[in-house]
């Protein structure tokens, strides 16, 4: 099977050179680009990037103009973009190459995954594209395109499917330039080889593929169903005094660690929404709020759960807010609340926020 592919390499370069998408990060030797734009597309779709890059590149041209920044000002460039782990592994992987060496990144596979928030796919995909080592980067669209291919029907959810496809593309992609290899194979899973309508004629390997052949391309690939997401009812104040509005950071140990919100949390079970959001306040900030009405609900997915939030206008009644929770808390003005990074969600509050108390 290792020779059969070989033998239609040559065809896929062609078909990439001709039919790759323009990108504002592709066809240049530099390693920033490279890497921001590889961290930005973990799982994330090109079209979403595209916007965030540019503005990201113009903040933050080069590594170190990154490593200096303050990471409130990078989470706000990050803004929208989800998976926020992304921007902080980022900033602190800049930190090191900036500091310790020298504005370089290391040019191997094996050097670049002990930085952080690269991992076997991102460090293959700029170590190949940037530094032309002959190592496959195995990303969802890669492994579809593999295991139709060869109708491999190994789990892809498994870290031993993985490794077995980085095995056998090792081995595929020596002799060819890497960095076109990578970006071929993934090109070509992400607008030929898609997930529900694969487009067979046009597709530069379809003369060695034995889904093609079968007409099984649907039965790949293989992953194990999925467990249903737990949801989760959310209930949140935005508390007024004196014309300013209460903010709470999120702390290092939460999710989306370092974004702002407004205080609130689950809706245990037989509370109402209005239960919630007096005792959550309480227990948050130690304040004591009336309730004014609801001004916005919204519903939010995460990887592994998801959520509807309800959110309530309410005023100050008594007490003096303190972070009880372990989060920083402000008083701010509303027309500061664009200065602070927030997460997507809260970004729809916001708009009705303003609409609520125009």
């Amino acid at each position: 099977m290792t020779e059969l592919i070989r033998t239609a390499i040559p065809g896929l370069l062609a078909w990439y050179r001709v039919n790759k998408r323009e990108m504002p990060w592709r066809d240049t030797p530099d390693f920033w680009k490279v890497w921001v734009s590889e961290i930005m597309l973990q799982q994330t779709q090109v079209e979403t990037v595209r916007p965030y890059f540019t503005e990201f590149i113009s903040k933050f041209p080069d590594v170190h103009s990154l490593a200096r920044a303050e990471e409130q000002e990078v989470l706000k460039a990050w803004e929208g973009l989800g998976y926020y782990t992304r921007a902080r592994n980022l900033q602190k992987a800049a930190r090191k190459v900036s500091a310790e060496m020298n504005g370089q990144l290391p040019k191997s596979f094996s050097r670049l995954l002990d930085l952080p928030g690269l991992g076997p796919y991102s460090a293959a995909a700029i170590a190949s594209i940037v530094f032309k080592e002959p190592v496959p980067a195995v990303d969802g669209n890669v492994l579809r395109v593999f295991t139709r291919l060869t109708e491999l029907g190994d789990d892809i959810s498994r870290p031993q499917t993985r490794t077995l496809v980085f095995g056998i593309l090792s081995d595929v992609i020596s002799g060819f330039p890497p960095g076109d290899f990578n970006q071929a194979m993934m090109e070509l899973g992400a607008i030929v080889c898609k997930p529900r309508q694969p487009d067979c004629p046009v597709c530069p390997l379809n003369r060695i593929c034995a889904s093609h052949k079968n007409g099984t391309q649907l039965r790949f690939p293989v992953k194990k169903k999925a467990a249903v997401k737990p949801h989760h009812l959310i209930g949140v104040g935005i508390c007024m005094r004196e014309g300013k509005v209460l903010i709470a950071k999120r702390h290092e140990k939460q999710m989306l660690a370092g974004l702002w919100e407004f205080p609130g949390g689950k809706i245990e079970n037989g509370e109402t929404e209005e239960e919630c959001i007096l005792r959550e306040m309480r227990e948050e900030t130690g304040l004591t709020v009336e309730l004014v009405r609801k001004i916005a609900k919204t519903d939010h997915a995460f990887t592994h759960f998801s959520i509807t939030l309800n959110a309530w206008l309410c005023n100050w009644v008594s007490g003096e807010a303190q972070p009880l929770s372990g989060s920083e808390i402000r008083w701010i003005l509303p027309e500061e609340l664009d200065d602070y990074p927030f997460p997507k969600a809260n970004k729809v509050i916001i708009k009705e926020f303003r609409s609520a108390v125009k």
